[in-house]
């Protein structure tokens, strides 16, 4: 029998964590016996070792876009200029070319219609081929279990429209036992038929040689794009911290700018005795968490389940730029649950952010060690699962 075809919609605009999620998702489907096609929109990753595309799912790499910084506001093309109307049809007739060739029996976007406006000059064009079809695909969204936050009534209800209108189903990828869907959209109960909770998806375990990070303080910037303050401040606050005499492993990230990288790498190795390790990558982070003395991250979905898993002591610092609160109200809930604890950008930005930085070690390293957190962890497979199960629908 012919494999179900998914098309897989995926824009990442500035870190790498809607990326690494949606590769666990695509992974996981292509281990169901789905055929996967992603579609993936920002800068390349694999070749980072940002993903590992293990299940041999495939990939059309669109015209590159990514987001000029933290703000969100202004989208850049591959040679780093705002992108313009040629750009828009040209990403266009790149997805509907790639929809007709695939003729995917389900089309799964990522993000929109809560995310991703800025692409709609290809997405709605996208979900009206896949309406107008023969047969018509299954329509689904991609969402994380918390959004950020937006007091704008005409922009749910546009939302909720869209959702009615245009997805058979919005899959959630969290657990309401933790947090629902309208603790960040608030509109929620009126697409509530059309929500549907995986659990979480957290990435895969990775390597494990059984001895890396252990009695390390590990210190990780996800994609690096905006994780240079907490590196320095972790830096600056090693020699006042109660864990001044513990190997501090510094983990950049792939899209720290590479000066950047080379000013931690000699202040690195200014320390004694090796004292402080600095890498872009390591493919066995997981492992390390749970054998560490300390993780300080920022707050990112996926690092964010490495150190549930891991039951890690952790401190993490929740993105807050541009009016971002997704970050932040998930590290909240898990503080309240003794899992973490959380240190705002604001105390860790400018002159003494190391020293509130070892401060918070030291509370840390006082309080009782986390607790498990039951919540479903079975994301991607669920979801693989849900996708496969799916009706046909003519």
């Amino acid at each position: 029998m012919t494999a179900r075809r998914v098309l897989f919609h995926v824009q990442h605009l500035l870190g790498i964590g809607h990326w690494r999620r949606a590769a666990a998702l695509a992974d996981a489907m292509q281990r169901a016996g789905l055929a996967v096609t992603v579609l993936a929109g920002g800068t390349p990753e694999a070749a980072d070792g940002a993903a590992a595309n293990e299940g041999g799912f495939a990939t059309i790499q669109l015209p590159p876009a990514r987001a000029a910084d933290a703000g969100f506001k202004t989208i850049l093309d591959e040679s780093g200029r705002p992108i313009d109307d040629a750009f828009r049809a040209r990403r266009r007739e790149f997805v509907l070319a790639a929809f007709a060739r695939v003729r995917p029996h389900v089309l799964l976007i990522e993000s929109f219609p809560f995310g991703r406006r800025a692409f709609r000059f290809e997405l709605l064009p996208l979900i009206a081929a896949a309406r107008q079809a023969a047969p018509r695909p299954a329509i689904l969204a991609s969402v994380r279990d918390v959004l950020v936050a937006r007091d704008d009534p005409a922009r749910a209800a546009a939302i909720v429209d869209t959702v009615r209108r245009d997805f058979d189903a919005v899959l959630v990828h969290g657990d309401p036992a933790l947090i629902g869907l309208a603790a960040s959209f608030p509109a929620a109960a009126a697409i509530a038929d059309r929500l549907h909770y995986t659990g979480y998806v957290a990435g895969p375990e990775g390597a494990d040689d059984g001895v890396s990070g252990a009695g390390e303080v590990i210190v990780s910037a996800g994609g690096g794009a905006v994780g240079l303050a907490l590196l320095r401040a972790a830096l600056a606050a090693r020699p006042l911290s109660p864990l001044a005499g513990a190997r501090w492993r510094l983990i950049a990230g792939p899209h720290l700018p590479a000066a950047d990288y080379a000013a931690l790498a000699a202040d690195a190795a200014a320390e004694t005795a090796g004292g402080v390790v600095l890498e872009r990558f390591r493919d066995d982070f997981p492992a390390l968490l749970r054998r560490c003395a300390l993780s300080i991250s920022q707050a990112g979905y996926n690092t964010t389940l490495d150190i549930v898993r891991a039951r890690a002591r952790a401190i993490v610092v929740p993105f807050a730029a541009a009016g971002e609160t997704e970050q932040e109200m998930r590290s909240a809930l898990l503080a309240r649950r003794g899992i973490l604890h959380v240190l705002s950008e604001t105390e860790l930005a400018g002159p003494g952010g190391g020293e509130r930085l070892a401060t918070a070690i030291g509370r840390a390293l006082a309080a009782p060690a986390p607790a498990g957190l039951d919540v479903r962890l079975d994301g991607a497979a669920a979801t693989a699962a849900f996708i496969a199960g799916l009706p046909a629908l003519g």
